[in-house]
């Protein structure tokens, strides 16, 4: 059967907004002749499954369960979307397929998924549904999934901001629906609201679902690994400087290292001074160490993403992804390489001056930059908790 197989466009739409993401899900449908709808409810996961749902334009056309593996229910998910979208490629009947993720399902999981199983299904195409109103309440949300109801897992321990933050910064398109969320508790979008969307998405197309143009956009092409790297902290496709309506951005970069001990005094007033802020940084006591930086809803996560590519030896560049090789090459430091401080900070409200100072006094002094690397190394290494423990 394989060998008949056609090829299947897929298309993959993520949000935890549910009225915006099915809207957007049954816009596809109406309007893109053959298109077929997969969604697993995870929901269920509770009672040890998860429920499969097939739609196309008309209504339903299957159903089934999906056991949990490893009691995960996005491991379940993974296990059987792959075998359902070859079911249908095996029909021959459908012009696109598009997988409607369960609220908390990040975008770029799946697209790995589905893009790793190569012909006949072919990523077309990865949106998040946003309903613009709705943007400032989800980034600000430090609730943990688990305790919403939204977990994928017992050991889940992602937040509702920063997995929203995450849906928004991978797709190519963001599906906008607006006014499904006017009523007595929620107003409806304003300049602030798609000002901070449009800030926090730099790269993607706004699409409104209204406009009849959302299936073509998600069949127009997607490049996993290109989308990977543009979340990847060490070549980020970061917010640019902006002030507009009332929201900012702040770039901020530096050259010399950060004190480890000043920056972690510092970690609660920078975490909460923006409703969204990323990057990339380097301490003092971790010369060699790429770290990235990640805060939503007041909650902030800092992990190494690998070492800074002047601390590698030369040969190990060919390894190096040629976007990252790319994205070196134009900020280039002739004593610190790729070394640098940057990150992006976008909020309404922002204090752009006070946040530069903040981050300003962080860094290393005349006198302690001028000790060197090795004086460098001995300060307090305030991130141990945060990090693993340096090595002697």
């Amino acid at each position: 059967m394989s060998g008949n197989r056609s090829r299947l466009p897929v298309a993959i739409v993520a949000g935890p907004h549910a009225d915006a993401r099915r809207a957007a899900v049954e816009e596809i449908l109406r309007t893109v002749p053959g298109s077929v709808a997969l969604h697993h409810d995870l929901t269920s996961a509770v009672d040890g499954a998860v429920h499969r749902t097939v739609r196309d334009a008309r209504g339903p056309l299957s159903g089934g369960d999906a056991p949990l593996v490893n009691d995960c229910a996005c491991c379940a998910l993974r296990e059987d979307l792959v075998p359902e979208l070859l079911r249908l490629a095996d029909q021959g009947e459908h012009r696109l397929a598009v997988v409607e993720l369960w609220d908390s399902v990040e975008p770029q999981a799946m697209a790995a998924v589905v893009a790793g199983v190569g012909a006949p299904l072919v990523l077309t195409g990865v949106a998040t549904a946003v309903d613009p109103a709705l943007v400032l309440p989800y980034l600000s949300n430090g609730d943990d999934l688990i305790e919403v109801g939204l977990a994928a897992a017992p050991t889940d321990q992602r937040t509702v901001g920063d997995t929203f933050a995450r849906q928004l910064e991978y797709p190519t398109v963001i599906a906008v629906v607006e006014g499904g969320s006017c009523g007595d508790d929620v107003e409806c979008a304003d300049e602030t609201d798609r000002a901070l969307l449009d800030q926090l998405t730099p790269g993607a197309r706004k699409v409104p679902v209204t406009s009849g143009e959302l299936g073509a956009a998600l069949l127009a092409g997607f490049d996993a690994d290109a989308g990977a790297a543009r979340v990847h902290p060490a070549c980020a496709l970061l917010p640019q400087e902006c002030d507009e309506h009332g929201v900012s951005t702040l770039v901020w970069r530096g050259e010399r290292p950060f004190h480890p001990g000043r920056l972690y005094a510092a970690l609660e007033d920078l975490t909460c001074a923006a409703v969204r802020s990323r990057g990339r940084f380097w301490l003092a006591d971790r010369p060699d160490v790429l770290l990235s930086w990640d805060a939503a809803g007041g909650a902030l996560c800092v992990e190494s993403a690998g070492p800074w590519l002047a601390a590698l030896p030369d040969a190990a560049w060919e390894m190096v992804p040629a976007e990252r090789r790319l994205a070196v090459s134009m900020d280039w430091h002739p004593e610190h390489g790729d070394r640098c401080q940057y990150l992006t900070f976008t909020s309404p409200g922002l204090d752009r001056d006070g946040l530069s100072a903040v981050l300003d006094s962080c860094l290393l002094t005349d006198e302690e930059y001028a000790a060197g690397r090795d004086r460098w190394t001995q300060l307090s290494h305030a991130f141990d908790e945060l990090l693993d423990p340096v090595t002697p």
